[in-house]
């Protein structure tokens, strides 16, 4: 499978050497707010650009019958605009805000919990995440996932960064420490007991392992997915 890289920094090195080792090639490897490549070279492009650059990165794509998955955030107002142009041009996009198998697994797991705990109203509910301070985005695109799971099986409305005011809202508190790749914890907290799920990744492997078996299993494919299309949790 001939990969083209869409963003070559850290992530980005770290996906070619995941594609590497599964027998992939690297034919385009694009480090900055560029157009001037061609993305026909490629059988699937995979986006872990800057949030300015994305949509565009994704777009040349989509009008290029190029499948592409993309993990950038920051962008996501445009989303979508990007899932509308893949349905009008017959594409294959897949977007998530992260590719680690093991997160995927964690926002089913956050989904179930909320659920459990929806008329628990003693408990209140907070998410913490953590990362290196080269992330751009704050909160994470992980833990906008995580609040947006509970939202949807709760009484809660919004989430909001480091405060809150509201019963309605979730308070996410995001740290930024050198070298952590991400940890994601949920807490829901009363007088009595605190209970908590939580991921800790241990390196980008994780994410760009993810996301190299996401762009094998779009590859012939046609239509706007998700990571529970890849691993089967729909």
């Amino acid at each position: 499978m001939k990969i083209a890289l869409l963003g070559y920094g850290k992530m980005g090195k770290a996906i070619e050497q995941i594609a590497l080792q599964r027998g992939h090639e690297i034919v385009l490897k694009i480090d900055d707010n560029s157009s001037d490549y061609d993305i026909t070279l490629a059988d699937v492009a995979i986006d872990f650009s800057i949030p300015a650059a994305a949509f565009n990165n994704i777009s040349t794509c989509i009008n290029n019958r190029v499948p592409v998955i993309s993990g950038t955030t920051g962008w996501l107002t445009r989303l979508p605009e990007a899932v509308e142009l893949c349905k009008q041009n017959n594409g294959a996009f897949i977007s998530a805000s992260n590719f680690s198998l093991g997160v995927n697994i964690f926002f089913e797991l956050n989904t179930h919990l909320a659920k459990m705990m929806r008329n628990l109203e003693q408990y209140a509910i907070s998410i913490e995440e953590i990362h290196h301070t080269k992330k751009l985005d704050t909160p994470s695109g992980t833990a906008i996932t995580l609040a947006e799971g509970i939202i949807d099986n709760t009484n809660k409305e919004s989430w909001t960064l480091n405060v809150t005011n509201k019963e309605t809202e979730i308070p996410i508190t995001a740290k930024r420490i050198d070298e952590v790749p991400g940890t994601h914890t949920i807490s829901y907290k009363s007088d009595i007991d605190t209970l908590e799920i939580k991921h800790t990744a241990h390196s980008r492997d994780g994410f760009a392992q993810g996301a190299v078996i996401a762009a094998e299993w779009l590859v012939g494919k046609t239509g706007v997915f998700t990571m529970k299309d890849v691993l089967g949790l729909k």
